[in-house]
This record gives structure tokens, sequence and C-alpha cells, in this order.
């Protein structure tokens, strides 16, 4: 659908808000819901920020969260779907707000845990506080989903859109209203998971950040390190999970270099390789070598990872093409 790629951009946007822009889109929406438009509007740097601001204010009245946001939704949504019908509503949601919903949701979940975490650590009472005050947050860019499917279809919606590409999460109250900027910088891998090998994978101006490698979060400091990571420190570290991380920065294959690992198997495929991870399972890997040279006459070695139960190189390869080991019978290795 058309507006899928401009929904997309949308939720991947960074850099300042277009706070005129984003502020009428806020009184549209409240003119929408029959509201008196908001007397204030507070902005902050970040989510992060804007709970902090949302504790502090006063005389700020009820949240209007309802009215401006999920009654218009849920009555649009009926709306769609019954002039569709359900095999019309599916198809719309399959072509548009599907194809978004996954990277977006995603995030936005990061981002609530990161504000969880920086606001409330260990104080259970703080995270119930905290956690509530995220509720009362519509997130703008991040329903991108929504109202991509939506985009088009009517004006009910234009003031949660026009938010939505100019500015970042907001808080609606009767009298007033906290909206944050965007992020500065986002860094997402080829699945669209916030990755990052050098600095955080997320960041606001105001100094929230986000870290994280091929999706998994992971303590700043644990990143600072990964640049001087030796075979010695990778067996070390407790973690299973940072232990991946450090494998797959590192490199399978220099590791193996460089920790003086045997091989457990070897034929006419290739050879085994295996890595033993204690607390963990282990790391299993075939070295296959390209048949067809390099324009510079040399070949091409590939180092593919196999389930750790894996026993022969020939059984490892064969998984790599849904085979058993016992129908493998290439014609040509390419």
């Amino acid at each position: 659908m058309q507006y899928v790629d401009s929904w997309r951009a949308v939720a991947a946007a960074t850099g300042a808000a277009d706070r005129a822009a984003a502020e009428d889109g806020v009184r549209l929406a409240y003119r929408g819901a029959g509201l008196a438009e908001p007397e204030e509007f507070v902005w902050a740097g970040s989510p992060r920020e804007a709970v902090e601001a949302v504790g502090k204010l006063t005389g700020r009245g009820r949240s209007v969260r309802d009215e401006v946001r999920t009654r218009p939704w849920a009555e649009e949504r009926r709306r769609v779907y019954d002039a569709l019908g359900p095999a019309g509503w599916s198809a719309l949601w399959s072509a548009t707000g599907a194809q978004l919903w996954e990277t977006t949701a995603a995030l936005a979940e990061r981002i609530r845990a990161g504000v969880v975490a920086d606001l409330a650590g260990e104080d259970t009472e703080a995270e119930t506080r905290v956690r509530l005050a995220l509720l009362d947050a519509v997130l703008g860019q991040h329903d991108a989903a929504w109202l991509a499917a939506f985009d088009g279809r009517g004006d009910r919606l234009d003031g949660l859109a026009a938010v939505a590409r100019n500015a970042g999460w907001w808080w609606p109250y009767e009298r007033v209203v906290v909206i944050c900027e965007r992020p500065e910088a986002l860094h997402r891998d080829e699945a669209g998971r916030l990755d990052r090998g050098d600095g955080p994978a997320l960041s606001y101006p105001d100094g929230f950040a986000l870290y994280a490698w091929r999706g998994m979060p992971v303590p700043r400091a644990f990143l600072d390190e990964l640049a001087a990571l030796t075979p010695k420190r990778i067996r070390d570290e407790e973690n299973a999970e940072l232990r991946r991380v450090m494998l797959e920065y590192y490199g399978y294959d220099r590791y193996l270099t460089e920790s003086g690992a045997e091989p457990v198997h070897r034929d006419e495929t290739g050879i085994l390789w295996r890595i033993a991870l204690a607390g963990d399972e282990d790391v299993v890997m075939v070295e296959v070598v390209n048949s067809t040279p390099e324009p510079d006459g040399t070949h091409r070695t590939y180092w593919l990872r196999v389930p750790p139960a894996t026993r022969t190189a020939r059984e490892g390869v064969a998984w790599t093409f849904g085979l058993g080991s016992e129908v493998y019978e290439p014609l040509q290795q390419t």
C-alpha cells in the first residue's frame, strides 16, 4: 500500500521535532474529541524526562488519553471493519499495519523498559508509579503501524497523525500536554532490531539511551570492552547471553583460530568445529571452502553455524540445506 513506506519512515524518524506542527496536531486531536484545547505544552527531551515532568505537574487535570486516542481509534476501526468486512479488514491490516507492527511494538516496549529501569531501579513502588505514568502516553511516531492502516480513509485521526509525523510520545491531560522529542539517533540491524556495537542503539537529546547488540539489551560498559576482547575474556564471561554477543562480535572463526581449538571431524564437505561453553550449549561450526575461485584465484572460506547435536561436517552442511546427511549428494559444490 502507498502509505506503508511513509509511515515506516515516520516510525524511524530522528532529529528535532517540529514543535509548532506537533502542537497544532494536539489541538486538532482535542477539538476532534470535543475537548477544550490544552492551556500549556511542556516539552521533554525523551520519554524518561517526560515521565519525570508528568510527576511534577500540578493542576494538570485528569488524563484524556481515552478521549483523544482510544475512542477515536476504536470507532474508526469499527467503521472500516464494517465497511470492508472481516476478510477486507484482514487484507488491509496485512498490507499496512502488520508490516510495521512487530518492529514498532518491540521498540516501544524497549523504551518503556528503559524508562522503568532508569527511574525505578529496584524500587518496586517507584516502578509502579513509572508504569502508571507510561500508561497515559500516546506513542506518537511509534503508533505508525495503526496510522498506516487508516491513512487516506477519513480525517478522524488527522490530529494523531500530525503529532506522530512531527514528534515523539505525548501525555494528554485536561489542561496540560507533555510531549517529547524524537530520538536523535536510531541504529538497527537488517531484521529491524536495535543493534550497535560502538555506542547507543537508540539515543535521545537529553541523554536517555538504550544499548543493544542484535536486539539483545546490553550494559553500556559491556560495549566499551568489546574492542579489547580476548578468547580468555570470552570464556570467563559467566552470563551466557553476553558471551554469545562476545562471540558474534569477535567472530567464531577468529575465536577458533586464536583459542587453539581442534577440529572434531573432517570429510569431503568440510571441517566440523565445536566450542564448549560452560553453562551454555556448545557452539558448533562447519568450515567449508567455496569450490568456485574468486577473481584473484583464491577460494573463500565460510563458517556455518549448525545445531549442537551435529556430529559430522557432512551432517552440518546437509542441515543448512534442510536435508539429512544420508540424502545430501551435491552434484557440484558452490
